[in-house]
């Protein structure tokens, strides 16, 4: 079905573009966010990745791996992006910090920002691969070990077991994590 897919986006089908990005989009999110980028870097990332496929369509060779060619892709992005702040003072101006967000009140958001604020502290808590590991296993559709593994530069037989390992301490740093005044368990 891939190919297929794949085939038909080469020929400027819509549809078929549709269906890719439908299919990927969330994949390519969990990568990038698990490299700590900010929203609008990530969308960047993401957006770039899509720009490396259109480039790259015909180069494209195995179309049952698109999934894995995007993962890989999204990553280097993401490493360039990296390196690049790196080489590149910040910015002095970051003025859009100070904006307003214009977004509805904060009250509506704030039982689920309290109750997920402990799992994020103590994901934080966690070895950064096991971050990056459940951040990308996170991605909705879930994505297929074939593209995690090309994500994360992981064999596909380690996953399973990776996985076990960074939620039972993840677990852990749940039951050590206190928990601020608003945190709550209930769910």
């Amino acid at each position: 079905m891939e190919a297929e897919v794949l085939a038909a986006a080469r020929t400027g089908d819509q549809r078929a573009w549709d269906a890719i990005v439908d299919r990927y989009t969330g994949l390519l999110w969990s990568v990038a966010r698990s490299f700590r980028l900010d929203a609008a870097d990530a969308a960047d990332v993401v957006q770039l990745t899509w720009l490396r496929l259109v480039e790259h369509l015909d180069d494209v060779v195995d179309p049952d791996r698109l999934g894995a060619w995007l993962a890989t892709t999204v990553r280097r992005e993401c490493l360039q992006l990296l390196r690049r702040r790196r080489e590149r003072p910040a910015a002095v101006d970051d003025w859009l910090a100070s904006v307003p967000d214009p977004g509805p009140p904060v009250d509506a958001r704030m039982l689920r920002v309290e109750r997920d604020a402990g799992l994020w502290r103590a994901l934080h808590t966690l070895s950064g691969r096991c971050q990056q590991l459940l951040r990308v296993l996170m991605a909705v559709p879930p994505p297929s070990y074939a593209d995690v593994s090309a994500a994360l530069d992981m064999p596909i037989g380690g996953i399973g077991p990776a996985r076990q390992r960074c939620l039972a301490a993840l677990r852990r740093a749940l039951d050590e994590t206190p928990l601020s005044p608003g945190d709550r368990r209930d769910g």
